[in-house]
């Protein structure tokens, strides 16, 4: 099995005189979930569709499981799954109507077509409603659906290699969205490996085993979800008071607070503390969390300052996100697939 399954090598793609992709890189491993994310325009559907061979790119090297999408696009086709941000059921067809009707499309015949209907409603939990009309489904069911969908047509009839998953969750509800997320941790358990695009960053933290940022059709930052949140710096220490006359007083306080109590540091515990007198709530960057806490409610309790709630908390994909795109140029804008 090959060690990467997605190969993009300096990818451009143009819309008249709008740049979509500006030179994107990108390699997926095999056997894992990496997540594309990017602001609205940033380029993750022509990326997607440009590798599931629906679209021709302008310059730059793309391969899926090890075949060329422009020399070589019927192998990839072949090898892969896409599932895109809306459902292509028919809603007045049952669930086990509309794998077989798919399989036909993919020329399995109808033989073949009604067992693998029928095996991958087992596999994604909807064997019982299999001969229930879609348009009596919740959302979650659907999309589980529209995933077993993506798989029936694989040449060989066992799993695609590489799965592209175009916003999957997008519209869903909680228990939607941890439907799919399970299908999807199941899918990976059986070796196929997995590109999400996703605008709920929960989900690309749930999920992927790396991420990948783009933005104006180019790479801001890749890594692990601990690693992109770690760019942004250190854990930080919530602090909130009950009294608003307080506020720049601790602020000031814990901004002279050096070392910690017990000497095991040397210089700064903390960094500048921001302060939001809306919410009455100070915010400090801390070098050390246990230390830090351990200073912050001495330096409180000595101020005779009261608060109301006190938490360490390590700073999240929603922030990285936001650091990590601030400032970037959006040149790239987005075709409805």
């Amino acid at each position: 099995m090959l060690a990467i399954s997605v190969e993009v090598e300096g990818v451009h793609k143009r819309y008249g005189g709008k740049q979509a992709l500006a030179g994107l890189d990108l390699e997926v491993r095999t056997g894992t979930v990496h997540a594309v994310l990017g602001p609205n325009g940033a380029g993750k559907t022509t990326a997607v569709r440009i590798m599931s061979t629906l679209l021709r790119h302008d310059e730059g090297v793309v391969r899926v499981a090890g075949h060329d999408v422009r020399t070589d696009a019927a192998a990839v086709r072949a090898r892969i799954g896409l599932l895109g941000q809306h459902a292509a059921l028919d809603e007045q067809l049952d669930g086990r109507q509309n794998l077989e009707m798919f399989g036909r499309l993919h020329h399995l015949g109808a033989r073949r077509a009604g067992l693998r209907a029928d095996a991958l409603l087992e596999r994604f939990g909807l064997a019982d409603t299999g001969r229930r009309p879609v348009g009596r489904y919740s959302g979650g069911m659907r999309r589980r659906l529209d995933l077993a969908a993506s798989f029936i047509g694989n040449g060989d009839g066992g799993d695609p290699e590489v799965l592209f998953l175009d916003e999957p969750t997008t519209g869903l509800d909680p228990r939607g969205r941890a439907e799919v997320w399970s299908a999807v941790r199941s899918m990976v358990g059986g070796g196929t490996t997995v590109l999400l695009t996703t605008q709920y960053l929960e989900e690309a933290d749930q999920l992927a085993d790396r991420i990948t940022l783009i933005d104006g059709g180019r790479v801001a930052a890749e890594g692990t979800a601990d690693e992109l949140k770690a760019s942004v710096g250190a854990d930080r220490i919530v602090l909130v008071l009950r009294d608003a006359a307080q506020l720049a007083r601790a602020a000031a306080l814990l901004a002279d607070a050096t070392g910690d109590p017990y000497g095991n540091l040397d210089g700064d515990l903390y960094g500048n503390p921001s302060a939001d007198p809306d919410t009455l709530t100070l915010s400090l960057p801390v070098r050390d969390r246990m230390a830090g806490l351990t200073r912050t409610l001495r330096v409180l309790e000595e101020a005779g300052i009261e608060a109301a709630d006190l938490s360490v908390r390590r700073p999240t994909l929603d922030e990285a996100f936001l650091h990590l795109t601030d400032g970037i140029g959006r040149t790239g804008t987005e075709v409805a697939a």
